[in-house]
């Protein structure tokens, strides 16, 4: 421990001199949007315990269409597919709930979010209880990337999708946690992205284990479409291969890469997206890693901030009548709008950067962020879209 304090102390007196200051803490802390306290320097911190994953390893999702059925194990269908099998399925379409036809062979699960995004706030109790007759692994969707897409804060949407599970407890028992699986979109903030699957898995564990079940959640995770442009769409494919790797990192059990093109998305497009996913899993194998940063002080300073301001959010959203009741009431989507407002503004003065947008820009031309957001309203919302 003496060790560790002088070369502390070593480490802070070599910046001041290099700095020319003695409030190095001042020059040298980094601001950010998430309200966690990031440090130019850690010796320790309080290590979470590492969770597994649910699968063994990552599953990589190809939407579904011919040229890549063979080489992908895991597919998203939006639309019927007969003849499937041995194949990880992710069923996206609420229309497939009732009439998709299965086969023994095959691993089902359901990204069917059976909530309303709007002030109507409610669940689709006929839609739930058509997925809950299934026999998927995973029966229902706590859906939270259209949250992150929308502009919500990480510790925002870690607690919305905690308060959405609540919703479910109450209304179908706690037998629910064991059929749920959790869609999140993964955004630009490499590190912070890591964190926030992370965090999610302590924060799920802890609240099945307010009703005496020990769990590890079901995540798919999902590349943003908020940094995407339109313009020079292949800095995309960078972009999306980032917020891949920080997933994988993370230890979501399933990930996919929506398609990179927002304009003229095509076959070859759609089969270059979810290619990206090969050669990161089998180039590095971080696909099959439980939880490759544990013992990373950042990241875990980080994790344990996002799961403890996530819990205490959580906590407030209930002792204010619930998720469904704030949704009712708007107060989930000023909250979402406040935040995604701030970000839009950090992109437009150039502090958070997009090549091509606002860091080497082809156009002038901007929309103002009443044209882009709208108080009332939970809608996905690209930062380009201010400067295209």
């Amino acid at each position: 421990m003496e060790n560790k304090k002088n070369h502390f102390s070593d480490w802070e007196q070599l910046v001041k001199k290099q700095l020319k200051t003695e409030n190095i803490y001042e020059v040298l802390r980094k601001n950010n949007l998430e309200g966690v306290e990031v440090q130019p320097y850690y010796q320790s911190t309080n290590e979470y315990k590492p969770l597994p994953k649910a699968e063994e390893s990552t599953h990589l999702v190809a939407e579904y269409q011919e040229s890549v059925a063979d080489q992908a194990f895991a597919v998203l269908l939006n639309q019927n597919v007969e003849h499937l099998q041995e194949k990880a399925i992710f069923i996206n379409n609420p229309d497939l709930a009732e009439h998709i036809v299965t086969d023994e062979t095959n691993r089902y699960f359901s990204l069917i979010d059976v909530f309303s995004d709007d002030q109507s706030a409610v669940i689709d109790e006929h839609l739930a209880g058509e997925l809950l007759s299934k026999t998927f692994e995973k029966q229902i969707c706590i859906d939270v990337s259209l949250h992150q897409n929308a502009g919500a804060s990480v510790i925002q949407q870690l607690a919305f999708a905690l308060g959405k599970t609540q919703e479910l407890t109450e209304k179908y028992g706690s037998g629910i946690l064991t059929k749920l699986i959790y869609r999140f979109a993964v955004g630009a903030n490499y590190f912070m992205e890591i964190a926030k699957i992370r965090a999610f898995k302590y924060l799920f564990n802890q609240y099945a284990k307010e009703f005496d079940q020990d769990l590890i959640p079901y995540i798919f995770a999902e590349t943003s479409l908020r940094n995407k442009a339109k313009y020079d769409q292949e800095n995309n494919l960078i972009r999306s291969t980032l917020e891949l790797a920080s997933a994988m990192i993370a230890g979501a059990d399933a990930v996919f890469c929506n398609n990179y093109k927002i304009e003229n998305p095509s076959e070859l497009s759609s089969e270059i997206s979810f290619k990206q996913q090969i050669v990161l899993a089998y180039e590095s194998i971080i696909n099959v890693f439980e939880d490759a940063t544990s013992g990373s002080y950042y990241v875990e300073d980080i994790t344990r901030q996002f799961a403890e301001k996530a819990w205490k959010l959580f906590l407030k959203i209930e002792e204010d009548g619930g998720y469904l009741e704030l949704l009712k009431s708007g107060k989930i989507q000023k909250m979402i709008y406040e935040q995604a407002v701030k970000e839009q503004q950090w992109v437009e003065e150039g502090k958070i950067k997009v090549i091509g947008v606002n860091l080497y820009p082809k156009l002038d031309v901007k929309k103002s962020v009443s044209d882009l957001y709208n108080i009332k309203e939970i809608k996905k919302v690209r930062w380009a879209e201010m400067f295209e």
